[in-house]
């Protein structure tokens, strides 16, 4: 496995309204802690189309763990200026993940015209990946789903999608939590 897309849950889908909410440390952190043995397993690349939320966060994470492994980061939105509407502070942060990358070209070379583009950035993204990391809960479908079904029409059936669930986001803020208040000590 060479490539990983990587895709998940728009902030508001999660609740969070701002890039201070303290929720966000613990959701990259679980982010990272799937990222990192995959990486140590071969992985390259890590795609993201560049969607605010897991993406983006995913994009920092990444741009972080270059100093220690050899992954490259390639953002591919689905086409030009996706992050002209979004609030400020959004538009920021994908400013500054875009400009780090290693690769970086919206997959036309047009303005946003339709929701047909989000499928062809999907369908892209799962043909170009070895393997596909997805933060979803099955409860909370959200617009996760999208992509997913995607995977599923796809001709790759037996493409690997791992999942960061909402067990996973519990059990990263219990063990960060226990290791800060001194629990583990």
């Amino acid at each position: 496995m060479k490539n990983l897309a990587v895709t998940g849950y728009k902030p508001m889908e999660l609740n969070i309204f701002n890039n201070s909410d303290k929720r966000i440390e613990f959701i990259k952190e679980a982010i990272k802690r799937r990222l990192i043995p995959l990486i140590e397993e071969g992985i390259e690349w890590i795609l993201i189309s560049g969607q605010a939320g897991v993406e983006l966060w995913t994009g920092q994470i990444v741009l972080d763990l270059k100093e220690e492994y050899d992954v490259k980061l390639g953002v591919i939105p689905p086409f030009m200026n996706q992050e002209q509407r979004w609030k400020e502070d959004q538009q920021q942060l994908y400013q500054s993940v875009v400009s780090q990358a290693d690769f970086f070209r919206p997959l036309v070379e047009k303005e946003y015209e339709g929701p047909y583009q989000f499928k062809q950035k999907d369908r892209w993204l799962i043909a170009k990946s070895d393997a596909c990391l997805v933060l979803y809960d099955e409860e909370n479908k959200g617009t996760p789903i999208f992509f997913l079904q995607e995977v599923e029409k796809s001709q790759k059936k037996d493409l690997p999608v791992y999942y960061i669930t909402s067990f996973d986001l519990e059990e990263t803020v219990r063990e960060i939590q226990e290791s800060s208040s001194g629990f583990m000590e």
